[in-house]
This record gives structure tokens, sequence and C-alpha cells, in this order.
């Protein structure tokens, strides 16, 4: 039976600490929060930290911090986020990799994001992307339009496959400025993926959250749910707990009888280092 790769991304960087107390942004919570959601059925954690002040942040002796004690206490695959907040510079940005995370997020492209642009023209992709290969992290691709489909594309004809041989990459779906989430504009990105595209996860922004991991599920794809890219379970109801939406995305994918995949299968799938 096939089964479902679950990733929880529980901070983000727009959010903040006052508007929403329940986002986890000190080191403490983010582990009770990774312990929660794998028990929950979460197979990978898509991290962003923020400092003392619940301000993002890419200060690296923070996230090598993070990456040990979510480590220490988890068998989830670990992926610190190469996008940090739309006004970090480039070589912060570059980094992360060294706080040597199991996997990383790598966007294909500019996209407007809201009131802002998050920049990645191609130098910075292409400089990443041969880092990620040099520092053996398994890239996971950020595709918010179709143009950073085809961008995908490009990449992997002029640059090869990345470190692990598969290519994973994640739809992110209902950003103001991106891709609508909608089962159209899914399967429209869905058809035009290289044909190298080994595994492949939406996240539905915001109340597209359930339409998109609807639309995934029924597609053959992976979920990515979390408080970075909604706040709430349904209208009126606010999100209390990261655990609240794995909860939900694995009872969804149990009902499609693609029940949540642990995160030893998940490394099989991603093709991500074995733990010493």
């Amino acid at each position: 039976m096939m089964s479902t790769l679950i990733t929880v991304a529980p901070t983000g960087a727009e959010t903040t600490k006052a508007d929403c107390p329940a986002l986890p942004t000190t080191l403490e919570e983010l582990v009770e929060t990774a312990k929660r959601c794998e028990a929950a059925g979460a197979a990978m954690i898509h991290i962003h930290i923020r400092d003392a002040d619940h301000r993002p942040t890419l200060d690296l002796g923070r996230l090598t911090d993070t990456v040990t004690a979510v480590r220490e206490n988890t068998a989830l695959i670990v992926q610190l986020s190469t996008g940090g907040a739309v006004t970090d510079p480039f070589e912060h940005r570059l980094k992360v990799l060294d706080a040597a995370p199991d996997s990383c997020s790598l966007t294909m492209g500019t996209v407007n994001f809201g009131d802002d642009v998050f920049m990645n023209p191609w130098p910075f992709v292409t400089e990443l992307y041969q880092l990620t290969q040099e520092r053996e992290v398994v890239p996971e691709f950020e595709l918010f339009d179709l143009g950073h489909v085809a961008a995908l594309n490009r990449l992997l004809d002029k640059f090869g496959l990345p470190y692990g041989g598969k290519v994973h990459c994640d739809l992110v779906m209902g950003v103001p400025g991106g891709m609508p989430g909608t089962t159209d504009a899914l399967v429209a990105a869905v058809n035009g993926l290289p044909a190298g595209v080994t595994s492949w996860s939406a996240t539905g922004v915001g109340r597209t959250t359930l339409p998109v991991a609807l639309a995934a599920l029924s597609k053959g794809g992976h979920l990515r749910v979390g408080m970075e890219d909604t706040l709430t379970l349904a209208k009126g109801r606010p999100v209390t707990h990261n655990s609240e939406l794995i909860e939900r995305a694995a009872t969804l994918a149990t009902l499609a009888q693609r029940p949540p995949m642990s995160p030893d299968e998940a490394r099989d799938l991603l093709n991500v280092k074995r733990r010493p």
C-alpha cells in the first residue's frame, strides 16, 4: 500500500508571536512540537527559527542547536528553510547549510509574496543547488508557480540530480502572488514536472489548505501542513497546536488508503542520509 509523507511546517517567518501565542518560536517549543507531530504522523519537519525576541533569524548557532535538539528528541527528517524571511540576504541563506540539516528547501524562482517580493534569482538558485550537492543535503524544490516548474526542468538539465539521486518538490499554493490553491492549478503543475521527479507534496496556504490536501492525495502526492501556512482549522476555530493539523492530514491520508509513512520510510523515499 502506498503511504503518505506528511511534513510539518510549524512556525514560518511571517506570523508574529504577539498575534499568535500558540506559534512555536523557542527551541523548547519547537522540540515539543516536533515530538507531538511525530507521534501524530509527521515524518519530516520544515524549520524556521526565531531569536530571543521571537523575530525571524538565520543565526547559525541557533540553527545548529535546533538541528541537534530535534535529532536528539525525534526521528524526524530535519529540513531547514533557506528562504528565511523575505528580507534575509543571500549570503545568510547560503550559510544555513553550515548547520548540516538532512534536507533544505530550495525555491526555484522569485515570486510576489503578499506585499513583498521573495527574491530567488537564477544565480542564487544555482549556487545554492550546487552547495547542496557538495554538502550532501537533500533539497526540496519549492515551486510557487508554473515558471518555477519550468525552472526546475532547466536546473536538472544543467546541473544533474541532487544528492541521493531522488528529486522531491513541494507545490506551495495559495500565496498571494503565486499559483492559486485549486485542483486545476495543482494538476497543471504536476503535469509539468520533470520526468525525473520521484515524489512531490503540496502545501495549501490559508483557506486553501483542505482543497489542496484533497487534490494532492487524489493525484498521488504527499502533504505539508502547519502553522506556517494556516492558523485556522475552520472559520472561527483557530489552531491551538501544530499537531491538530498533522492529525487532520493523517486522517485524510488514511481515508485515502494512503496512511502516514514513518520517518524511516521517508528517508527511503527521499534517500536522506541515515544518522550514525
